[in-house]
């Protein structure tokens, strides 16, 4: 349940629009929603702003599709990350709106229209090979309400392909800079610009790469201000701090 229905229900109950008995029925299942294996949060939108997220990654299909279909029957956007396409065809049988990215290995199932943030958020892929984990960060900073520019494949390699996309860098609230390898490119966008910097490491690389440690510590150690720093091939946590960042413009 969102701030918006809860309002919207209360003022029903006022206005005498629901009955006593309507809105506790609402209500009875908050804050969470005790599923035996999984407990759904459905005051997660009240306190953080946006519905709880299901991590695909470890769960069976039967868990992903059961927590999926009470979020959307409580009026939630679902989304869900790390997943695959054999869990959406099964997804999609219950809840036909739901939308597969392949690459960022998400299915989105939107309820209504997305609140706006107001905010832009330019997600930057230093390789082709962080295109997953961009992708995550691009999908879940869309679906969260902001307005976002996908600027793919412009690493340290060749930086004369970062230097022609300047003004849409520049044109960002957040910027998001997925890189694996030595993981240099978010510290040269960050020297370059006057905007919040997230930067996410992945574990593209060869063997002295660590599985991503390498471009872990490399952004850690980043000379240029303004660098926050997520956990290896984390888009998703990535997309959440850029929008509670964005979200900031809504207060003014």
């Amino acid at each position: 349940m969102t701030e918006g229905q809860l309002r919207e229900l209360l003022a029903g109950l006022q206005e005498g629009r629901v009955t006593l008995e309507e809105a506790v029925e609402k209500i009875r299942s908050l804050p969470y929603e005790d599923l035996g294996f999984a407990k759904v949060d459905h005051h997660r939108a009240l306190r953080n702003g946006f519905p709880e997220v299901i991590f695909g990654q470890g769960k069976t299909l039967e868990q992903i599709v059961a927590i999926a279909c009470r979020l959307a029957g409580a009026g939630a956007t679902v989304l869900v990350t790390r997943t695959e396409e054999k869990v959406y065809t099964a997804v999609a049988e219950k809840l036909p709106k739901a939308q597969f990215n392949a690459v960022a290995r998400t299915i989105v199932i939107p309820a209504g229209e997305i609140p706006p943030t107001g905010g832009r958020v330019a997600v930057l892929s230093a390789g082709t090979a962080d295109l997953p984990v961009a992708e995550e960060a691009a999908v879940t900073a869309e679906v969260m309400g902001n307005e976002v520019d996908r600027i793919y494949d412009v690493g340290v390699a060749g930086i004369h392909r970062l230097f022609h996309q300047m003004d849409r860098v520049e044109g960002a609230d957040v910027v998001i800079v997925v890189a694996g390898m030595e993981g240099a490119l978010a510290s040269v966008v960050a020297g370059m610009i006057a905007r919040p910097v997230i930067a996410v490491p992945t574990s593209v690389g060869y063997g002295a790469s660590f599985g991503g440690l390498a471009a872990l510590l490399a952004m850690l150690n980043s000379c240029a201000t303004g660098v926050g720093v997520v956990n290896i091939d984390n888009g998703f946590g990535a997309a959440a701090l850029a929008t509670a960042i964005t979200r900031l413009k809504l207060k003014r």
